[in-house]
């Protein structure tokens, strides 16, 4: 980091005076870097303790990295270098991580960092922080993607792939599970290059069978990287989604359902609507039968009522034989349409105005009524108010009228004065003649 502090090599101020600095190792001067640990550590008064000094000076590296000073939170750092020493054996342990991460932190954002000065301070932590080699090794790759280095991100992740200290313990394994998932979405990155490279190839050309062997076995090797990773319980979405295009890839169709099976519905792994959405749409590429469909849906509408696939939710139980199917379609719709985000959505507005128009001639009007018991207070304001009927009549007059038929169903007569509204919604009310609900 002395890279970042040139300008501070000087022997005094700006006008002229003297002033007490600290002298780094590496001839670096850090004027009035002391004045401020003592102030801080000592509130005053003039103490030389090591502890008070150290903790000061990490106070002052976080306020400037809050502050987004990368400079001044550079120079701090070379003063707070000296926790590696620290007798209390707990601190020095602890030293080397927090020297990573805030030291990892300036460099990323510093003006004058560079990948080779990166590079250098992390090297120079593996070897210092050694139980944190894994966490690094895998830090110091992602920051070598970021910029594009890719084939620099794969040999920094075999080397530390081989890396081993002491005895093998669970958090090792899992950073070591978690070093090869990553190179192997490097290889991924590259097998996808190579698989769009074939889908262009004449399949008649000797060449096309040549490559797609290679294409075969780069992926078969690959996907090896990521299936230690995904039966450790966690959120794996990346590597879940392009282990599953390997297997389909290799036509291994019951391997992929079985990894995005576990991957929803085990209990171990945390609560992730992104397992149930890669479920719903691998089921729905290979034609499951609608009750595995709606098993995905279901479960995805209790984490995220408000998804975009709600509307194939609904679909798939307003076709359903079973009334209590069509029932919840009614309660999925309403349940999207709760959402300030969906307010637009014309598709949601269509469905909705269909759908009752359709159940209220089959006489479930009960169904209505149990929908719009818990909504009858705040939904008027928030869809059919004057200043929503004034917006979407002039942004979009379909989705305008689909809300004045829906506003027709649920509130009857005088709906325009209900919904304190004039024309547009009040002249568009065509549904009255259904009654209020």
């Amino acid at each position: 980091m002395s890279d970042f502090s040139e300008e501070l090599a000087r022997p005094g101020s700006e006008d002229g005076q003297v002033e007490t600095s600290v002298v780094s190792g590496t001839g670096m001067h850090f004027p009035w870097l002391w004045k401020h640990l003592d102030t801080v550590a000592t509130r005053g008064k003039k103490k030389k303790d090591f502890a008070q000094t150290t903790g000061a000076c990490l106070s002052l590296i976080q306020e400037a990295l809050l502050k987004q000073r990368w400079q001044q939170a550079a120079e701090y750092m070379h003063s707070y270098l000296q926790t590696l020493e620290d007798s209390d054996s707990n601190k020095k342990q602890m030293a080397p991580e927090i020297i990573w991460k805030l030291g990892s932190e300036i460099l990323f954002y510093h003006p004058k960092s560079s990948v080779k000065t990166f590079s250098a301070f992390a090297d120079q932590m593996k070897n210092v922080g050694v139980l944190n080699y894994l966490k690094i090794s895998l830090q110091h790759a992602l920051y070598l993607i970021h910029h594009g280095m890719l084939e620099d991100a794969h040999r920094n992740l075999s080397q530390a792939e081989t890396w081993r200290y002491g005895e093998k313990s669970s958090s090792q394994e899992t950073l070591i599970n978690l070093v090869q998932a990553y190179k192997g979405l490097l290889e991924y990155y590259s097998w996808s290059k190579k698989k769009m490279e074939l889908s262009q190839c004449d399949k008649d050309d000797y060449a096309y069978s040549t490559e797609a062997r290679n294409t075969f076995r780069h992926s078969w090797k690959t996907s090896v990287n990521f299936s230690s990773l995904i039966k450790t319980p966690g959120v794996w979405d990346p590597f879940v989604k392009s282990y599953v295009e390997m297997l389909e890839f290799h036509g291994d169709r019951d391997g992929a359902r079985k990894v995005l099976t576990n991957y929803a519905y085990d209990k171990k792994f945390p609560s992730n609507p992104n397992a149930h959405i890669y479920l719903y749409s691998f089921l729905k590429r290979v034609r499951a039968p609608r009750a595995e469909l709606l098993r995905a849906l279901q479960i995805l509408y209790q984490i995220v009522p408000s998804h975009k696939l709600m509307l194939e939710f609904h679909t798939l139980l307003r076709r359903s034989d079973r009334e209590e199917h069509r029932k919840l379609g009614l309660g999925v719709l309403f349940g999207l349409l709760d959402f300030a985000g969906c307010t637009k959505n014309i598709t949601a507005w269509k469905y909705l105005a269909s759908y009752l128009r359709q159940i209220l001639m089959q006489n479930h009007l009960g169904w209505v009524q149990e929908e719009w018991k818990s909504r009858r207070n705040w939904w008027p304001t928030f869809h059919f108010s004057y200043f929503w009927a004034k917006s979407d009549w002039k942004e979009d007059k379909d989705l305008a009228y689909e809300k004045a038929f829906v506003a027709g169903m649920l509130l009857g007569k005088g709906t325009a004065s209900r919904c304190e509204m004039t024309n547009p919604y009040g002249l568009i009310c065509i549904s009255l003649k259904f009654g209020a609900v």
